[in-house]
């Protein structure tokens, strides 16, 4: 009886799923459930969606380049803490208001991942992955060295009245962090939608991840559209990083440049699913939560890592496509038991 409920549910879903409008329903619903969210939460709930948000649009920044592209970049939270740190430049040493911060650091960090992504996405697999990797690190340590930044003193960004650039806002509180941070994501997630799922160039994305050398030889430039991917999806994660760091008020090298935030934004696609729209959304609400929650509840702010580990490998062994895959209907019941069997076999447990 169990197993034919849970069929039932599972098909109700999918036809849900299948219809052709149901992505723009599930974004007008989200859109308008989160816009009223503030009114029915305290502050410390409104700041705990505040972060679900930002890592959920972080996450599908990386899933740009990493899911739709298929090139592991662990190097993109570097442009987090580029776009946090040319925000606070703008601000700090220029006087400028947050918003024209926020637009230099993001057409800064379109420059730098375009002179970076010339070189390093004529290479492939760990090569690319090291090279990124390389990159964030070379920018970590520049960060520390220049007086510019802060150096090992790190930076403190200006504060109170007439700072956001924003007409009719006054102090920047909670709730104006919280409606940027919905406007940031959930514009990353309908330009994900309509640049990957709904036009050419999506197409051509997903040819070039699929088999590059037969996507190239029916005339697509695949260089020119990995550069365009590799600089769309950076200056989004700059953004994020700039909006944080005027949010946090005061941000240091080690913490927005650290390789957890890249770790984070590949663990969230992971999990929720590589390569779809909903994948980051659930990955990165999950993980987010697990990371608050356990710290919250737990009084530990370290005992997510090993239950992220656990989520990790059971998402690769039972559920590869992630939890996106499993409500699409593609990871059964079976399926599970299948590999258990196997997995049982193969260390001789049975």
């Amino acid at each position: 009886m169990g197993t034919e409920n849970d069929l039932a549910v599972r098909d109700r879903l999918q036809a849900l799923l299948g219809r052709d409008d149901a992505h723009l329903w599930l974004f007008g619903i989200g859109a308008v459930v989160l816009a009223v969210l503030p009114f029915a939460l305290s502050t410390f709930w409104t700041r705990i969606a505040l972060g679900a948000l930002m890592w959920v649009g972080l996450a599908q920044s990386w899933n740009m380049i990493g899911g739709y592209a298929g090139y592991l970049d662990f190097g993109h939270g570097a442009y987090f803490g580029v776009g946090a740190f040319v925000t606070g430049i703008a601000m700090v040493e220029l006087e400028l208001p947050f918003v024209a911060g926020l637009l230099i650091a993001g057409a800064f960090c379109a420059v730098l991942a375009y002179v970076v992504g010339v070189p390093t996405l004529r290479l492939s697999g760990a090569y690319f992955a090291i090279a990124t990797w390389a990159f964030a690190e070379a920018i970590k340590e520049l960060a520390l060295i220049l007086e510019i930044t802060g150096g090992t003193y790190g930076m403190t960004f200006p504060t109170g009245p007439g700072t956001s650039g924003i007409p009719l806002v006054g102090w920047p509180d909670e709730t104006f962090f919280y409606y940027l941070m919905m406007v940031l994501t959930l514009g990353t997630i309908a330009l994900a939608y309509w640049l990957f799922e709904h036009s050419e160039f999506g197409f051509r994305v997903k040819a070039i991840r699929d088999d590059e050398d037969a996507a190239q030889s029916l005339g697509i430039d695949a260089t020119k559209i990995k550069r365009r991917v590799y600089v769309i999806s950076c200056v989004i994660a700059a953004l994020f990083g700039g909006a944080n760091a005027y949010y946090i008020t005061f941000i240091h090298p080690s913490d927005v440049l650290a390789p957890i935030i890249t770790d984070q934004m590949i663990i969230m696609a992971l999990l929720g699913g590589l390569g779809t729209i909903g994948g980051p959304i659930i990955g990165g609400v999950l993980i987010f939560l697990l990371n608050r929650l356990s710290s919250l509840f737990l009084g530990n702010t370290t005992i997510y890592l090993p239950l992220i580990g656990l989520l990790i490998m059971a998402t690769v062994l039972f559920a590869p496509s992630g939890v996106v895959g499993i409500l699409r209907g593609e990871v059964g019941r079976e399926d599970v038991k299948q590999n258990l069997r196997e997995l049982a076999e193969k260390f001789d447990i049975l």
